[in-house]
């Protein structure tokens, strides 16, 4: 099996394991086994488990940064492309293996333990942030929405695991229009 194969399946692998269980809950065998790629192997690409978290991080990071920047782009209008981050929400949370956002979790879990993971979950949240700055910034808004609207995605995401229901979403929504009706404050 070349690297990139045995990078591949290990990732995959973990970031399912993870996200279904929990990154203390699971350990390297578990991982290996799903993997199918030996844990000697596992070693040489990931020296330790963290390392292995730390990289399943990125890769989640820079696919949800391509998602929503498609999501949100293929709406019309500025406004649109705001609450399109609550339609795009509202659909992740339909998903059935839905367990939370999985940069919260992991700061949960790992946030006070690991400096790299805390790091990484940072970032994650600082790009969505800008994401919804330069859209309010599209829209003419004022700058305080973009903390507004934060509160209300990332509020959404926990409500949603907790509840086991993808409605938040939809709650969030509602509320995050009437803040864009509000337009600029007095």
């Amino acid at each position: 099996m070349d690297h990139t194969t045995a990078e591949t399946q290990l990732l995959d692998a973990a970031d399912t394991l993870f996200y279904e269980r929990g990154i203390q809950a699971v350990g390297m065998d578990a991982i290996r086994a799903a993997s199918g790629v030996s844990l000697k192997r596992t070693y040489q690409l990931f020296p330790s488990k963290e390392h292995l978290v730390e990289a399943v991080l990125r890769r989640r990071d820079l696919a949800i940064r391509a998602e929503l920047e498609a999501y949100t782009s293929a709406r019309t209008t500025p406004t649109e492309r705001i609450l399109a981050v609550f339609d795009y929400l509202y659909e992740w949370f339909r998903q059935p293996d839905y367990r939370g956002c999985a940069f919260i979790n992991s700061f949960v879990e790992l946030g006070a333990g690991s400096e790299n993971v805390a790091e990484i979950v940072r970032t994650h949240k600082r790009a969505f942030a800008d994401h919804i700055a330069a859209l309010v910034a599209a829209a003419d808004l004022p700058p305080a929405r973009v903390g507004q609207l934060l509160i209300l995605a990332n509020g959404a995401m926990v409500t949603a695991a907790i509840a086991g229901s993808p409605e938040p979403a939809r709650e969030a929504r509602e509320a995050a229009q009437r803040l864009l009706d509000e337009g600029v404050p007095d």
